[in-house]
């Protein structure tokens, strides 16, 4: 088959990015580029299987997680043009074990509703994606919970619970299983024929490429879930197929408003913008609007990045946590877009003496927010509810978060850091020069309502201590406790894929001495109450 010079250029600097996961005994990934809809590149770097000695090829099936959002979306869009849903309508009219939350389908598809991640809800009863659960269980932790982060529509947070609830709505309305809608509606018409909805993890799924966590300098170990999947990131596909996806944005046929829905802008409450749209999340490249989604699931990472001003798409899917594909696919977008001239000039990255006189932990005790700031492996890097996330330099002497479900800016001020964090909330934060004892108040056992958690807090002779338990486990791990102020304390979860931590701000009654409550917030959890009842 023949080739341009320039996708040849192309192709050979793509190679020299995924060179590394070419040696033997390496897993990788598989990189697709397709411009104007013809395939410029599409190939295959590493091993789907080390043990097999399985190449990774277009064919090579992974596990997309979150990218399947936006077929979720597209499905409930078709229904509600079919009149056989609203989208201003609750889930719970759809889902009656839910509680009657003033929550809309809509909000939900944009992540602004509101409500709390079903992933987080059971983190915090001490359960996690290495422990096995069922897809009742799921539901059952939605339905527990009464709480909302904020008032819907007034801010995105991402939220696994929307889409997986969505997808429970699509099953309710039709009658039939979420993949075999999936299927049916969209996978069949469009040609996909290697994309299926696995719902159940002992699913047989030809070419799927095992999952790994470590590097080449650590060595390669499996990575396992023990974790059913719906609506929120259930689908397995290969980059052959998600490219023939991305053509049905700019070429539809399962009905030529879905492209357009889904990337349909709707103001927050106050009118602010919110960059997450219905499954679909935009985005910036030197001043090229993107449009796209990631995902991330233990040893799986994709990025689905689209420029439709280029009429670019960039696919990258790995089948190593460790590889990066939200950083590959940008750099290959850029690569591939060199001399066009609507591309603005890259800002100048941020600079290790920009980053040293401010690095160190910082706080705002009313959100409650903490997050430490250093130079790590030649950038800036944030680490916030114990995960780590490169900033960028953005225009007015800010600094940003280069990818991430969430929103985050930071800027050096006099009086210490302001921190934009979405919505028009630009909060200052101050460097926690030293963190306060843990009063001995705190022990007791504490009850959450909401997610069905019960914690206990002793002493474990080293230090405070916090005993978890909830719905799906009984006596489970121990997590550590650091003080932060007088009125916060930090916890940190026990091991596993991904190390969380949380803030637990101390709730005191009128005498301020006795603790009476702790209102927790995590990554996608916020002020949720866990109510003292002992101790």
């Amino acid at each position: 088959m023949s080739k341009s010079i320039t996708s040849l250029a192309l192709e050979r600097r793509i190679d020299a990015l995924f060179a590394r996961y070419t040696k033997p005994g390496s897993p990788g990934a598989v990189v697709a580029v397709m411009r104007a809809g013809q395939i410029e590149v599409c190939k295959g770097y590493g091993l789907a299987s080390i043990e097999l000695g399985v190449p990774i090829t277009a064919k090579t099936r992974f596990r997309i997680a979150s990218v399947s959002k936006q077929f979720t979306v597209t499905a409930a869009l078709m229904l509600a043009a079919e009149g056989k849903l609203e989208l201003s309508d609750p889930p719970h009219k759809y889902l009656p074990a839910l509680k009657p939350l003033p929550v809309t389908i809509d909000q939900m598809m944009r992540n602004s509703s509101g409500l709390p991640d079903f992933l987080e809800l059971l983190r915090l009863g001490g359960h996690g994606l290495d422990k096995p659960a069922r897809a009742v269980d799921f539901l059952d932790a939605a339905a527990r919970n009464g709480h909302l982060n904020f008032e819907p529509g007034s801010r995105f947070l991402y939220s696994n619970t929307n889409f997986l609830l969505l997808g429970l709505i699509i099953e309710t309305v039709t009658q039939q299983k979420l993949g075999d809608v999936l299927a049916q509606r969209i996978f069949k018409p469009l040609g996909m024929t290697d994309t299926m909805l696995a719902a159940d993890i002992d699913t047989v799924i030809p070419n799927l490429a095992m999952a790994y966590l470590g590097d080449d300098s650590q060595g390669f170990r499996r990575a396992g879930h023990a974790y059913p999947q719906g609506g929120e990131g259930g689908l397995t596909s290969t980059v052959e197929d998600l490219l023939v996806w991305s053509r049905h944005f700019d070429a539809p046929i399962l009905g030529k408003q879905i492209p357009t829905q889904l990337v349909a802008a709707e103001p927050l409450t106050g009118g602010y913008g919110n960059r997450y749209r219905r499954g679909v999340g935009l985005g910036e490249l030197r001043g090229l609007e993107t449009a796209g989604h990631g995902g991330l699931w233990p040893g799986f990472r994709t990025e689905f990045l689209r420029v439709p001003a280029a009429d670019l798409t960039v696919i990258v899917i790995a089948n190593l946590a460790s590889i990066d594909p939200w950083r590959l696919a940008h750099k290959i977008a850029t690569d591939a877009l060199d001399g066009d001239e609507r591309m603005k000039p890259a800002l100048e990255p941020i600079t290790s003496a920009e980053i040293e006189p401010i690095a160190g932990t910082w706080f705002n005790a009313e959100e409650p927010s903490l997050f430490d700031l250093a130079w790590k492996n030649g950038e800036a890097t944030v680490t916030q509810n114990g995960l780590p996330f490169a900033l960028g330099r953005r225009a007015g002497g800010w600094f940003g978060a280069e990818r991430g479900s969430f929103e985050f800016m930071l800027k050096p001020d006099k009086d210490g850091l302001s921190v934009d964090l979405g919505a028009g909330r630009v909060l200052a934060f101050a460097k926690l020069a030293k963190r306060t004892e843990i009063p001995a108040a705190i022990v007791g056992t504490y009850t959450s309502a909401d997610s069905g958690a019960v914690w206990r807090i002793g002493w474990s002779g080293e230090g405070y201590a916090l005993n978890v338990s909830g719905p799906l486990i009984a006596g489970g791990p121990t997590w550590s406790m650091t003080g932060v102020d007088s009125g916060t304390v930090e916890l940190t979860g026990a091991g596993g894929w991904l190390q969380t931590t949380q803030l637990a701000q101390l709730v005191r009654d009128g005498s301020g001495k006795t603790i009476v409550a702790l209102d927790v917030s995590t990554g996608r959890i916020k002020k949720m109450r866990f109510e003292r009842t002992s101790g």
